[in-house]
């Protein structure tokens, strides 16, 4: 017979696998993009596998972490497994880019439901003394995921197939649901209330309205056309639409009046920041080791190791500190490490050495890190059970919001430094040949990141486009210090609240 601890820990093992599924497909498809689009063509509609995706997840858990708060976390933690179990095994089955973009939103759907329940249920599961290491270790699996995805997306392709890239999800995640469908066993009640159908609608309309605005305006549409302006402008009207619905229901999806929460507020800020700059690194680092440095793509997610272990480390550290200090002390840590890792990165150029670029990360991936366990923990801080799936659902979407704007918003600036650099080539003629063809094409310049190709080129270009490149992603990073800085501001209005540990629950603990 399994104890009672034996049974937890069984419980945390299927809601880490959970969640390392959840955030590893944010950025698994990345690297692997350019063979499915060589296999399924559709290079125009590309953008949207990882749009429907995300569009998905986030409409998806301000809804689930309502839901569970009001029928229970254990059925709505199975259904996102199931649903994005079903959704992995249907785009390693896709024929056509239609086909991978609507199974895509499918496995979306579920992964909505994993990270903010999993969260929840620690906080249903431990007393306050556990919570902090707990929270710390689902926060370093994120982290982890997050930057391990565009890595393990690149080995999978090249030694398998970009197909196995979703199917290594089925026996991960069949593996979680045994053991959150054999060992969780929900012991909170859970009141039944009328379902905010409107609130969902309205949040959905506006949030895929947003996402489609920013991933096609710019790239698909030109920022002013009739397109994303109408997509802007069903965003705006859908969103006030959803803060007027929100204030008459009884039971809203996000619950506004936990922002009148100094440490909650501050928290929801933080978390969009830090999402917003966070997710450049995984982003920009690997196409500067591939493009700048030369290195396959495989070595290019090999670069994001050190910030994994960097933010594994930070959260661990953050998690398990939370009863010494507080938030905001163990938060100011987290910013200065964040701010001074960035900096760093911002001052790279075509001749750093490959040591002080991971050096680089480590310092950047440990201050992000503490993110991960204690923004979470502070959203739920001092909320009732009833509301902490939607609190700690409503930190998530933030994060994951956060994450989409900052990634198109800094990915346009750096692709217009870049189209400004390239106008400004000292040797011109070099981009051609005898005949007048162009060597490259400037607007889709992939021959550089393939080390074959690249050896065809000559010297002049290759360095000259290296250079365009790197400046480009150090200026990205450079500007990504504006809202690291407003992160810092915001990080000293938390307040002195920690997690509070009673002299008998110390003496249990120890015990």
């Amino acid at each position: 017979m399994v104890s009672e601890d034996s049974n937890r820990k069984l419980v945390i093992a299927g809601l880490l696998l959970g969640i390392l599924m959840a955030a590893m497909d944010n950025t698994i498809v990345a690297t692997a993009m350019g063979t499915i689009v060589s296999d399924l063509g559709g290079f125009d509609r590309f953008v949207w596998v990882t749009a429907a995706y995300m569009v998905a997840v986030m409409a998806g858990m301000p809804i689930y972490g309502k839901l569970s708060d009001m029928y229970g976390r254990k059925r709505f933690f199975v259904f996102g497994l199931s649903a994005f179990l079903f959704g992995s095994v249907l785009c390693g089955m896709a024929q056509t880019m239609e086909q991978l973009i609507i199974f895509r939103a499918i496995q979306g759907i579920g992964g909505g439901a994993l990270l903010p329940i999993a969260f929840t249920i620690v906080f249903d599961l431990f007393p306050p003394q556990n919570r902090g290491k707990m929270t710390g270790l689902l926060g370093a699996v994120f982290g982890t995921a997050s930057v391990l995805g565009p890595l393990l997306g690149a080995l999978i392709t090249d030694l398998i197939s970009w197909h196995w890239i979703f199917y290594i999800n089925v026996p991960i995640g069949v593996l979680a649901l045994f053991f959150i469908v054999r060992y969780y066993k929900e012991t909170h009640e859970h009141s039944k209330h009328k379902i905010d159908w409107s609130g969902a609608i309205t949040l959905i309309i506006s949030v895929v309205s947003l996402m489609f605005a920013l991933e096609l305006g710019g790239r698909a549409y030109a920022w002013d056309s009739i397109q994303i302006i109408s997509l802007f402008s069903i965003f705006t009207v859908f969103l006030v639409l959803f803060f007027l619905v929100e204030r008459k229901v009884d039971e809203p999806i996000i619950s506004f009046w936990m922002f009148k929460n100094r440490l909650y507020a501050t928290s929801q800020i933080i978390a969009f920041l830090y999402g917003g700059t966070f997710i450049i690194l995984a982003v920009f680092v690997p196409i500067f080791v591939q493009a700048v440095g030369g290195g396959s793509a495989t070595n290019a997610g090999f670069v994001l190791t050190p910030m994994m272990l960097g933010s594994v480390v930070g959260s661990m550290i953050g998690g398990m500190s939370q009863t010494k200090t507080s938030f905001r002390n163990l938060m100011i840590v987290s910013v200065i490490f964040f701010f001074l890792g960035m900096f760093l990165l911002s001052g790279m150029s075509q001749d750093t050495a490959r040591g002080l670029l991971i050096f680089y990360m480590v310092i950047a991936g440990f201050g992000v890190g503490f993110s991960f366990s204690l923004l979470p923990s502070a959203s739920i801080h001092h909320i009732e059970p009833r509301f902490r799936g939607s609190a700690n659902s409503t930190n998530a979407f933030i994060r994951s919001l956060g994450m989409t704007i900052g990634v198109t918003i800094f990915g346009a600036i750096q692709n217009k430094v870049f189209n400004n650099n390239i106008q400004a080539f000292e040797n011109v003629q070099d981009l051609y040949d005898a005949s007048g063809a162009p060597l490259i094409d400037l607007k889709e310049p992939q021959q550089i990141f393939q080390p074959d190709q690249r050896a065809l080129l000559p010297d002049t270009i290759v360095d000259q486009i290296a250079a365009a490149i790197a400046s480009s992603i150090t200026y990205t990073f450079l500007l990504a210090l504006i809202p690291i800085s407003l992160a810092a501001i915001t990080i000293l209005f938390m307040g002195n609240t920690r997690v509070e540990v009673s002299k008998e629950q110390k003496i249990t603990n120890k015990a």
